[in-house]
């Protein structure tokens, strides 16, 4: 394995998914990591609709870790959970719902471990087979990835997406902060900032509405924007 990866940590924020969490573990297991030992990294994040009790079952997996927030504190809360006890070289964010497919890992991982990138995030919108869903969310998205590529002189396609995977050494003296979703421009603008190598690949997307438990909402887009301008210009 090229420049040393012996390991992936995959980090896995999970909060009241306990009709997808046995199912996304069975696939992150199964999938191919490009000879790469895997560790998978649960942080519950407070649910309250049973999926402590799923994730406890997994605990005698020499693979799996799992941690829990005491009160529920946001997805980029508990990937900071994750990332204090991730051993690997590369990290990978794999969301506990079933949106994002583990059988995308190799497009994932392969420019890092060719030595082509730092960075790779999964496009839900290059060609890669997609759900058709909400007009407004795309546009919010797309409008999001616009000005956080214009702060961060960037052409990604899809700033907010899921899949992000990067080489451990490129968080080294960077501290994150947000608790909730803005933890996808503060990855973006910090990554950027030290202008790290980024690629894209296609992924496919099996995205959920919101009445099958989708978590994401106008609130979450409005406080992307001040992020965006936050994390480039202050800090």
């Amino acid at each position: 394995m090229s420049e040393g990866f012996k390991k992936l940590s995959i980090l896995m924020p999970v909060f009241n998914e306990v009709r997808t969490v046995e199912e996304i573990l069975r696939r992150v297991q199964a999938a191919d990591s490009r000879g790469l030992d895997k560790e998978i990294i649960l942080v519950d994040d407070a649910s309250t609709d049973g999926t402590g009790d799923v994730l406890e079952k997994t605990r005698q997996n020499a693979d799996i870790k799992v941690f829990s927030h005491s009160y529920n504190r946001g997805k980029g809360a508990a990937l900071r959970t994750a990332l204090e006890h991730a051993t690997g070289e590369i990290l990978l964010i794999q969301d506990a719902d079933l949106e994002y497919d583990p059988a995308d890992f190799p497009k994932l991982l392969q420019p890092i471990l060719d030595g082509r990138a730092d960075v790779v995030y999964g496009s839900r919108f290059l060609g890669g087979t997609h759900r058709v869903l909400l007009f407004w969310h795309f546009a919010a998205n797309k409008l999001l990835t616009f000005l956080s590529n214009m702060l961060c002189n960037l052409n990604l396609s899809d700033m907010e997406t899921g899949y992000k995977v990067f080489r451990r050494k490129c968080l080294d003296g960077i501290t994150l902060k947000s608790d909730r979703f803005g933890i996808e421009p503060e990855l973006t603008a910090k990554l950027a900032r030290r202008r790290y190598r980024f690629y894209e690949t296609d992924i496919s997307y099996s995205g959920r509405d919101y009445n099958e438990g989708k978590k994401i909402g106008w609130k979450d887009g409005l406080a992307a924007l001040w992020f965006i301008f936050r994390y480039r210009f202050f800090d």
